[in-house]
């Protein structure tokens, strides 16, 4: 299923915010937002959810293996070894701890936009999903991207980025095969699901072509009523 922007005007950004609507007076929040997290930069979509869920949205994040971070693979490999390096010398199981994985990483980025230890933070993390693939029943439900934290709109041509998941890989993530394995898997039962999809419409059009003397008086009703 193809992702489509999460914002189309201004009106939704602010629905989706939390924040009154310019024209009503109702909290504009959808059930549930999916995100597809392929080809964002890290903090700035790690500040919009976590402004969101702070405003009661919640949301479910997939794909974060694909997330994207501005600065060359060799620079960010040595501050995340820099960052494992910092534990407690007196006994490492008291913390802090490292998330390997790319969702638990980005789980950690949001969990230090909000205050977490409050009540109102701790809710917030529980509106919050995050995981690497797309697994069920998400990868049959619409994915919305976020155009404000896309690499390709707010990162300078020629800028260098790396991936979190071969990040995650190199320092100790070991699913990285696995999720690729699924997301092949994946991608093969959706192509199979959207030539059919294709194959079903050529047919309805085919048919409301062969149909269309006997429909026109009819449609011409409706029109009258506004249902064209």
């Amino acid at each position: 299923i193809p992702a489509e922007p999460l914002f189309r005007s201004a009106h939704q950004i602010f629905s989706f915010l939390g924040g009154l609507s310019p024209r009503s007076s109702r909290m504009g929040f959808e059930k549930v937002v999916i995100i597809d997290a392929k080809g964002h930069l890290i903090g700035r979509l790690a500040s919009i959810i976590a402004k969101s869920i702070l405003n009661g949205q919640r949301i479910v994040v997939v794909r974060c293996e694909q997330i994207n971070i501005s600065g060359s693979f060799y620079r960010n490999k040595l501050k995340v070894l820099s960052y494992l390096r910092k534990r407690c010398n007196v006994n490492p199981k008291r913390g802090p701890f490292h998330f390997r994985a790319p969702s638990r990483v980005l789980f950690k980025t949001v969990r230090g936009m909000i205050p977490h230890k409050t009540t109102r933070g701790m809710e917030a993390l529980n509106r919050l999903k995050v995981f690497d693939g797309v697994p069920p029943p998400y990868d049959k439900k619409k994915r919305m991207v976020v155009p404000a934290a896309l690499r390709v709109l707010k990162l300078k041509p020629g800028r260098k980025f790396c991936v979190l998941g071969r990040l995650s890989h190199e320092v100790g993530w070991k699913y990285q095969d696995i999720v690729a394995t699924l997301e092949e898997k994946r991608k093969a039962k959706a192509k199979v699901y959207y030539e059919r999809k294709k194959r079903l419409e050529r047919l309805r059009q085919k048919a409301i072509g062969d149909q269309a003397e006997k429909l026109g008086p009819i449609n011409e009703v409706l029109a009258e009523y506004g249902h064209a």
